[in-house]
């Protein structure tokens, strides 16, 4: 503040300076960083099949057969949209996170690229693929796999907007087994 005569008019007033006002408004982008910690985001929950060895610990899948992957139980912080808000001396601004991709990495150096994947049904017993995410292991091991989902947050507030990506990753083991069938003529006797 300072202290400045009226000119004519007898007397002081007090007059905030640009500099105090330009002070009093907070940075934009460091609410921006405040809105998105209050999303609390998560990585994915994995739903694979076969199953995460971590959850089912005698599941198998086969070399050959098709491997299903899918985010299990979206919510609002692990697959959004979600909207936050954060706010400081009368001055908000707004960040709203969406998923662009979830990129599966299979453990043995190749990688999916998907969306939210569809989840396999219990019922199927047989070897369909995955509609929208699937891979197929062509050895046997234990692999770890990692899904790491990319996040995109735009956000806007006191007259200035921006983009945000972040990427947040789960991991866990599959294990792959070959399966050798022998064919044997039936005997004469």
């Amino acid at each position: 503040m300072r202290c400045t005569s009226a000119g004519n008019v007898s007397g002081l007033y007090w007059q905030e300076s640009a500099a105090a006002a330009a002070a009093a408004i907070p940075d934009p982008a460091r609410l921006a960083q405040v809105a998105v910690a209050n999303m609390d985001l998560l990585p994915i929950q994995l739903g694979t099949f076969p199953k995460i060895t971590q959850n089912a610990p005698d599941h198998l899948g086969y070399v050959g057969w098709n491997v299903w992957l899918w985010v299990e139980d979206p919510a609002e912080n692990t697959w959004g949209p979600i909207t936050r808000s954060a706010s400081e001396a009368g001055y908000t601004v707004t960040a709203t996170a969406t998923v662009a991709e979830v990129v599966w990495d299979m453990g043995n150096g190749d990688r999916v690229t998907c969306g939210q994947g569809t989840a396999r049904r219990a019922s199927m017993t047989g070897n369909e693929p995955s509609p929208d995410c699937g891979y197929v292991y062509t050895h046997d091991g234990e692999y770890t796999i990692t899904a790491t989902t990319y996040w995109n947050v735009v956000w806007s507030g006191i007259g200035s907007s921006g983009t945000i990506d972040l990427d947040l990753t789960r991991s866990g083991d599959v294990r792959i087994a070959e399966v050798q069938v022998v064919n044997v003529a039936p005997s004469n006797n």
